[in-house]
């Protein structure tokens, strides 16, 4: 608790030297984004298997709360195309449905809040590369492939209650591989103007902003609002003047309530905790991911340095409130974070703003956002796939070692095939078994039993003539970490260097960095056999850090003080004196 309470929102340290100028700046930088967010909000809300305006009340509360106790100057949060794949496989489970998401997005707010809580913002940093840039683009991959439907604009027959067949919007599975059977057995359906709209959206986001960057004002309004706007006046005019009817709108498919919604807290059950549990881990991790990786990008553009603690805890409490008004997973935006910045936001009063216009736009505007056409948002989408799936650094991962290109592909496939969960846990494994691999082969144990070269010996103390290894004594060498993976090794190396046994084993830990609970286990057993035997053991060269595990673990209760040696030197005498016993 006292960890939680010294954590401080940035936006605390932003209003001491804050001025007229500076408002300005977050005024205009937070309605331009509230205006971009607008358009993604309500894709990926559809996208995600629930209504638009969800979305949008998701970027209005978790955006707002990121903004105002994050650990972020400029961050911008709301709903973002990661968890779509996710919420998707959430709420189409008839298991779990959308109370099974709330309850979910709300567990993975008290993992974040713990996280940062615990000062552990740091520690998803280390989450290895090849296994954030698998599940990017996988999820960049799946969400490509939930919006062929609509860019196609296929459809199927479906019976209503009253026994009449009627066209519908085409329903696919949730995998991907049947999708794409989907797909391919209705391609018949083929819509040409809802394709050419797509299309044209598609175009319109990306040249747009090119064709009007040295034009003041229109410079600064991103391309999906272009594609939005365009696209719907279109078909408007297909629709009014042209006839053509068959290119399907928010409107024929939702109706957005121009409202808040009521608060309610969705009944939570410990059974449904425990079945919930690893994806709101997952939801956690992702959203702790993707908004540290943001605060970094954004440190780097306006030279400043975010707290991951302060700001875990921010996404934390965002993902608690958010679902209680029917939202769903939030984290912290980079492409509206950099359009923050961009724009001349430089502290979080811009993110509240933003939060305010999306506010003022729901509960007066929304009901104008049901003409926008399937088909643009489907465009908008597919431009957010190729921008999530970071091609470049996945064609580079693959000239790196085996191992790297391994957990890539193990991770992308796993996440396109079958689902995020899966593909995080194994290919966090994965990852785990083969860093073990490398520390076991990085590892050496070697036996010397005639002389010890002094060119080599760093921590030498006396002259060449005390080098020799005495008869009777043999010199074990360990260079590495200690730990479970080599215990093994030591034991194995011991049982096999011939049928005379040594009267003296002098075991050398000075270049052991650290040793496990395993090792320790192993040493103990090992030299409590040598006893046994009759033959004694020495050490040498123990690191302090290694002592201090040595002695907190109560190991040198088995030997005598003098058999701890500093250096080889006295590990060599300390065998001369016993040998001549």
């Amino acid at each position: 608790m006292k960890n939680l309470i010294a954590l401080k929102p940035r936006i605390l340290d932003c209003f001491k030297d804050y001025s007229k100028d500076t408002f300005l700046k977050d005024l205009m930088a937070g309605i331009i984004v509230g205006i971009v967010a607008l358009p993604l909000a309500i894709a990926f809300g559809i996208a995600s298997g629930v209504t638009p305006e969800k979305g949008i009340i998701t970027a209005i509360v978790a955006g707002f709360l990121i903004s105002m106790l994050g650990g972020t100057k400029v961050q911008i949060g709301g709903p973002t195309g990661a968890f779509i794949v996710i919420i998707y496989g959430i709420v189409n489970n008839p298991e779990y449905g959308l109370q099974g998401l709330l309850v979910a997005t709300m567990l993975a707010g008290v993992i974040l809040v713990a996280l940062g809580a615990f000062r552990l913002g740091a520690v998803i940093k280390f989450i290895p590369y090849p296994i954030i840039i698998g599940f990017t683009a996988g999820i960049a991959v799946t969400i490509f492939t939930t919006q062929m439907g609509d860019v196609l604009g296929l459809t199927q027959e479906a019976m209503t209650k009253t026994g009449q067949m009627v066209t519908v919007p085409l329903k696919t599975p949730g995998d991907f591989i049947g999708k794409w059977v989907c797909y391919f057995e209705h391609i018949d359906t083929f819509n040409a103007w809802n394709f050419l709209i797509a299309i044209g959206s598609i175009l319109l986001i990306i040249f747009a902003p090119k064709a009007l960057k040295s034009i003041p004002g229109l410079n600064k309004i991103p391309g999906s609002l272009y594609g939005i706007l365009i696209g719907t006046a279109a078909v408007l005019v297909l629709r009014n003047y042209f006839d053509i009817t068959c290119i399907d709108t928010i409107g024929d498919r939702f109706h957005i309530k121009a409202q808040l919604p009521e608060m309610v807290v969705p009944s939570i059950t410990f059974a449904m905790i425990q079945k919930l549990m690893p994806v709101a881990f997952t939801i956690a991790i992702l959203g702790a991911i993707e908004s540290l990786l943001s605060a970094t990008v954004a440190d780097g553009v306006i030279s400043d340095k975010h707290d991951s603690n302060m700001e875990l805890v921010a996404q934390g409490i965002a993902n608690m409130v958010s679902p209680l008004f029917g939202g769903i997973p939030a984290t912290g935006a980079i492409a509206r974070t950099m359009t923050n910045i961009n724009n001349g936001g430089r502290t979080p009063v811009a993110g509240i703003i933003h939060a305010v216009v999306l506010l003022a736009i729901l509960l007066i505007l929304m009901p104008y956002a049901e003409y926008i056409p399937m088909a643009c948002l489907a465009g908008v989408l597919v431009i957010v796939s190729y921008n999530m799936c970071g091609w470049r650094a996945f064609k580079a991962l693959l000239k790196n070692p085996k191992s790297d290109v391994t957990v890539l592909l193990v991770t992308f496939f796993l996440t396109v095939i079958f689902d995020l969960t899966i593909a995080i846990e194994i290919g966090l494994i994965i990852a785990c078994a083969l860093f073990i691999k490398r520390v076991m082969e990085t590892t050496q144990i070697s036996v010397i039993s005639d002389e010890i070269d002094p060119a080599h010996e760093a921590d030498m103390q006396v002259s060449e003539e005390h080098l020799q290894i005495p008869a009777g004594c043999a010199v074990y060498e360990i260079n590495g970490p200690y730990f479970f993976g080599i215990a093994n090794k030591f034991d194995d190396l011991m049982a096999n260097i011939g049928t005379e046994k040594p009267r003296v084993r002098i075991i050398r830990m000075r270049r052991v960095p650290f040793i496990d609970s395993t090792g320790i286990h192993n040493l103990q057993s090992l030299i409590e056999m040598n006893h046994e035997e009759g033959i004694h053991v020495i050490l040498s060269g123990v690191s302090e850090k290694v002592h201090e595990q040595l002695n907190h673990a109560r190991f040198y209760d088995i030997m005598d003080a003098e058999h701890i040696c500093p250096h080889i030197d006295v590990a060599l005498e300390q065998a001369r004196k016993f040998l001549n016993q």
